[in-house]
C-alpha cells in the first residue's frame, strides 16, 4: 500500500515537471490586464526544442487554415531533389501565404530545361571538364557546348541574395551554367538547388582568387575594351579565355555599360564569364529589346521575378532550416496574425535610436500596422470569448526597439482586447558578413520575416527587400532622412510593388546621355525609398 502511495507521489511530481516545462518553453507569460505576452530575445535563434523537430512525424503548424497544399509551389520546384537532404525545400509553402502570383508554364519548362542544361555540363561531367581543359588553354572557343557565368559574393546576405538571382536570370536568358563562390562564411546556408549537379564552384578552378575581382581588375569587360584588347566585330576564337563582368554599385550607378545591345552580342561570345556586384540588377534586362519578349513570357507579371526566382533557389539546409522551425513553432505558430517589423539602421547615415523609434510609432499611429492600445482597462471578458492573438516579430540587430515595443504592449491593452506578443529572435549588436553563424541566423530571420502577414522594413534595406518579396507583400517602408535632415519628414510609405530596388541603375549612354531608365517602359519605375533607383511593377 505505501508503494502504491509512493508512485503515485512520483508520478504526479513528474507530471507537475512535464507542465512546468511546457509552460516555459513559450518564453513568456501572460498578463490578462494588458493582453500582451512577452518573450526575452534568444541570441542563440534557438528556443527549448519541441516533438515537431526535423524527421519526426510532425503536428498541424498552426491553427490557422492550411497555406497550401502544393509543395512544388505550382511546379515551380522539380520534385527531383531528396527530401530528407533539404527538408526547407518542400515545407516552407506551410508557413508562408498561398503566392499572389500566377506561375508562368514557359518558366517552368524554362527551370526544367536548364536543371537538364546543368546536369550536362556542371562540376564533374564530361562536357565541364572538357571546358575546363579549355579554359586553362588560356584561349576561348567557337562553337562550345556549355557555358558559364561563375557568381562571386560580395557585401551582407541581403545583397548576395538579390545579387545571385539576378545571377541566375542572367544564365537563363543567355544559355550559361551558373556556378557560384559562396566563401567559407556562406557555406552551410543553402541546400543545391539543382537536381542531379552542384552549383558550387570546383575548388581547382584556375581564377578563383576574389580579391583580385574589382573595378580596375585588367580582365574586367570594360578595362579590356579601354585598352583594345579586342573589337566588336572579334572572332570568339580571338577571344581571352574569360571575361569578367563587376555590376557592384559605383557612386550609386553602375558603371559598366553593358546593359546594351551591342555589348551584349559581345560578351556572348565568351565561353567562361565571372561576375561579382552587390546589386539587384535584374530590372535593367527588361530595358533591353532582345530579352524583353523571353522575360514577358517568363514573368507576364513583372512584380514576381524575384519572387519566384527567391523561391526557387534558396533553401535554407537542415541545420539553419530546424533553427527556423523550431523558433516558429514556439513562438509564432499559435498567433492569428503575424507583423513583422525589420529595423536596420546604415552606418553611413546613422539614425539615433530616439528619432528611429519616434518614426516607428509616427509610422504605426498614421497606418496602424501595430495593434492599437488605449490607456483604460478594458472590461472584464469571458473566458470563453475567441480572443485575437497577434505576433509582432523585430528583427534588428539592436535590442533596444524591441525592448522599447514589448514595455508599451505591457504597460497598456490593447483598443480591442488582442493579446500581442513581441519576440525577437537575436541582436547582434554589428553586422559580421564574414562570420557563417551570423549569416545563418540572418538568412533564419529573413524566411521567419517572410511567413509574416504584414511587414514594415527599412529603407534601402536589401535584408528587407528578400523577406518581403519572398512572402509576396507589399509593405510598408520606413522612410530614410534626408542627408541634410535628422528626421524623415514622412515616417513610412506602402510600396506599390513586391518587387525589390535596383539601388544603382545603369547608365545607359547606349540610349544617349541622361537617360532616365524609369522613363523608358511603363512597368519600370522609381523606388519609393531610393528617388533615382528603378522597381518592376504591373502596370
Amino acid at each position: 500500500m505505501e508503494a502504491n502511495r509512493v508512485a503515485f507521489v512520483a508520478g504526479f511530481i513528474s507530471m507537475l515537471s512535464l507542465l512546468i516545462i511546457f509552460d516555459f518553453s513559450r518564453g513568456g507569460l501572460a498578463f490578462s490586464s494588458s493582453q500582451v505576452v512577452q518573450s526575452k530575445p534568444n541570441n542563440n535563434l534557438q528556443p527549448k526544442p519541441n516533438n515537431n523537430l526535423p524527421g519526426k512525424e510532425e503536428t498541424k503548424l498552426s491553427t490557422t487554415p492550411a497555406i497550401s497544399s502544393d509543395k512544388l509551389l505550382g511546379g515551380l520546384l522539380s520534385p527531383n531533389i531528396d527530401e530528407q537532404l533539404c527538408h526547407s525545400r518542400y515545407k516552407s509553402y506551410q508557413y508562408r501565404q498561398k503566392s499572389p502570383f500566377t506561375l508562368s508554364p514557359y518558366l517552368t519548362k524554362k527551370l526544367r530545361k536548364y536543371e537538364a542544361y546543368h546536369k550536362k555540363c556542371g562540376p564533374g561531367s564530361r562536357l565541364y571538364k572538357k571546358a575546363m581543359k579549355q579554359l586553362k588553354s588560356g584561349h576561348n572557343y567557337e562553337n562550345s557546348q556549355c557555358k558559364y557565368v561563375i557568381w562571386f559574393p560580395c557585401n551582407g546576405l541581403g545583397n548576395r541574395m538579390l545579387t545571385l538571382a539576378s545571377t541566375f536570370l542572367y544564365a537563363l536568358l543567355t544559355n550559361r551554367v551558373l556556378l557560384t563562390n559562396m566563401g567559407k562564411e556562406s557555406e552551410n546556408l543553402f541546400c543545391e538547388p539543382f537536381p542531379g549537379s552542384s552549383w558550387i564552384l570546383p575548388p581547382d578552378f584556375p581564377y578563383n582568387q576574389p580579391h583580385k575581382l574589382h573595378i580596375e581588375a585588367p580582365e574586367s569587360y570594360v578595362n579590356m575594351l579601354k585598352r583594345g584588347a579586342f573589337a566588336y566585330h572579334a572572332n570568339a576564337s580571338s577571344l581571352p579565355a574569360y571575361v569578367y563582368l563587376h555590376l557592384e554599385q559605383f557612386s550609386l550607378r553602375m558603371q559598366n555599360n553593358i546593359f546594351c545591345e551591342e555589348d551584349q552580342k559581345m560578351l556572348s561570345k565568351f565561353n567562361w564569364m565571372l561576375l561579382k556586384s552587390d546589386s539587384y540588377f535584374a530590372p535593367a534586362f527588361f530595358l533591353m529589346p532582345s530579352y524583353q519578349e523571353e522575360l514577358k513570357r517568363m514573368f507576364p507579371e513583372k512584380e514576381s521575378v524575384f519572387h519566384h526566382l527567391g523561391r526557387y533557389l534558396y533553401h535554407p539546409t537542415n541545420e539553419v532550416w530546424g533553427r527556423i522551425e523550431r523558433y516558429y513553432n514556439a513562438y509564432l505558430a499559435h498567433a492569428d496574425e503575424k507583423i513583422g517589423l525589420q529595423v536596420r539602421i546604415f552606418r553611413e547615415k546613422p539614425i539615433k535610436f530616439e528619432v528611429m523609434y519616434d518614426q516607428i510609432m509616427r509610422c504605426t499611429n498614421q497606418v496602424k500596422f501595430l495593434p492599437e492600445m488605449t490607456h483604460s482597462e478594458p472590461p472584464m471578458r469571458n473566458s470563453s470569448t475567441n480572443t485575437k492573438h497577434k505576433a509582432i516579430l523585430i528583427t534588428s540587430l539592436y535590442a533596444g526597439y524591441y525592448e522599447r515595443i514589448r514595455a508599451i504592449y505591457y504597460d497598456n491593452p490593447t483598443l480591442n482586447g488582442e493579446v500581442v506578443s513581441v519576440y525577437q529572435p537575436s541582436h547582434e549588436e554589428e553586422q559580421q558578413t564574414e562570420a557563417q553563424n551570423h549569416n545563418q541566423k540572418a538568412l533564419a530571420e529573413i524566411y521567419l520575416l517572410s511567413f509574416c502577414d504584414q511587414m514594415t522594413i527599412t529603407a534601402w534595406s536589401t535584408f528587407g527587400y528578400v523577406a518581403h518579396s519572398f512572402a509576396g507583400i507589399k509593405p510598408w517602408i520606413l522612410m530614410r532622412p534626408d542627408w541634410d535632415k535628422e528626421v524623415a519628414e514622412v515616417p513610412c510609405i506602402k510600396s506599390t510593388t513586391v518587387e525589390p530596388c535596383l539601388h544603382s541603375p545603369p547608365l545607359l549612354e547606349c540610349r544617349g546621355k541622361g537617360t532616365d531608365a524609369a522613363h523608358l517602359l511603363p512597368y519600370v519605375r522609381h523606388c519609393e525609398d531610393v528617388g533615382f533607383g528603378i522597381k518592376l511593377y504591373d502596370s
